[in-house]
């Protein structure tokens, strides 16, 4: 018999009371690390920015198009160093439910304003801007549909179409992008926008919006009202932000996704809390001549202390570790159906040591008032109790 024996048989002396607690927390912790995962994937696009990375979006609304007259203009303003366009092209393979994130793009300038986030090889930024319907491939979307550089396949939009009346585009694989850091997601697709452009039966030399660098970060600030400025009262007026800040307007327009968490995640916690606080409270005083026994036979304040702690620490941890792990399982599961729509979702490291970092000081919240009335508590005033 040692202190942890005594310690999970206290635990379980009353098994359904135990049992209901430790899912209580489990619900908690599944919770949360669910919540911390959709926030992270919605937050890593802030994480990738660049600091010397600005992004031009029509005043109006960055869905709005912006003519393709704009990118030599921006490209000749003082202290821009490079800079490429993008359109959404909002693509499907096969069948309107293989979504996919594709872009169409200046590919003379897209590796150079991306190159410290996308590996792309020389040969394939040679082939990317020979072959006319060439298409770089993020490694994620090549790995997901088994795809290879050669590979010819049909990409269909939902929202352009041809000028023949198709909606599908034929690309062949020229290249398959790598990330260079771990926020980076390369389940996308970019292929060029001169191809897209000649053959769209509408909207033809628009484009969706621009990313640039900067000189330094230092003269972000001057650059982007240079740019607003040089376009203001125009039909096209702008509206520059940095990489960063655009991201996260971008991710706002879902919602206030850390308010959300904080206050869902929070609202869970505050009751396992009382519920937890409350039960260990109540063991205690059931267990109050068992504590005076136990003194009796020369157990000391300390050692009852640490046995009080342990007990719901370990009533934390019997609850809290499953609860991430089945987590962890679900977000494992969801990652490559969310993919298209969620990148980047999964339960990192980091999530997990902040939910045993929580787990633990759970445990210690809810057993240090018990412990210490359990401590202070005299051998003749426990005996002497019914």
């Amino acid at each position: 018999m040692n202190d942890f024996m005594l310690v999970r048989k206290n635990l379980f002396r009353k098994k359904l009371r135990a049992w209901l607690m430790i899912v209580s927390i489990l619900i908690a912790f599944l919770i949360f690390g669910m919540l911390a995962s959709f926030y992270r994937a919605f937050t890593a696009g802030e994480d990738a920015a660049a600091a010397d990375r600005l992004v031009i979006v029509n005043k109006i609304n960055f869905t709005q198009p912006l003519p393709i007259a704009y990118f030599n203009r921006v490209r000749a303003m003082e202290g821009v160093r490079q800079v490429t366009h993008l359109n959404w092209f909002g693509g499907y393979y096969q069948e309107p439910k293989n979504f996919l994130i594709v872009f169409a793009v200046e590919p003379q300038t897209y590796a150079d304003v991306y190159g410290n986030d996308l590996d792309i090889p020389p040969d394939m930024r040679q082939a990317f801007l020979r072959e006319r319907t060439g298409a770089l491939v993020g490694e994620a979307m090549a790995r997901k549909w088994g795809w290879k550089v050669g590979d010819r396949v049909p990409i269909a939009s939902n929202i352009f179409s041809q000028k023949s009346g198709s909606r599908t585009w034929d690309m062949t694989i020229v290249g398959i992008m790598k990330a260079k850091t771990p926020q980076m997601d390369t389940n996308f697709m970019a292929f060029q926008y001169g191809y897209f452009d000649e053959t769209r039966s509408f909207g033809k030399d628009q484009i969706g919006w621009m990313v640039l660098q900067t000189a330094s970060p230092s003269v972000n600030e001057k650059v982007a009202k240079a740019i607003d400025a040089s376009f203001a009262n125009s039909p096209y007026e702008t509206a520059t932000d940095t990489e960063k800040a655009f991201n996260k307007a971008f991710v706002a327009q879902i919602g206030n996704i850390a308010l959300i968490m904080t206050l869902v995640v929070g609202a869970a916690f505050v009751t396992i809390l009382m519920i937890v606080g409350n039960t260990m409270a109540l063991t205690i005083r059931e267990r109050t001549r068992e504590i005076g026994v136990l003194k009796t036979l020369g157990f000391s304040g300390q050692r009852i202390l640490r046995m009080v702690l342990g007990e719901s620490v370990l009533l934390a941890m019997l609850g809290g570790i499953p609860g991430l792990a089945i987590a962890a399982l679900i977000a494992f599961m969801l990652r490559e159906n969310l993919a298209n729509f969620i990148p980047g979702f999964a339960m990192t490291p980091g999530i997990a040591i902040a939910g045993i970092a929580m787990i633990l000081a759970l445990g210690l919240i809810t057993g240090i008032i018990p412990a210490l009335n359990a401590m202070r508590l005299r051998i003749a005033a426990a005996l002497g109790r019914g």
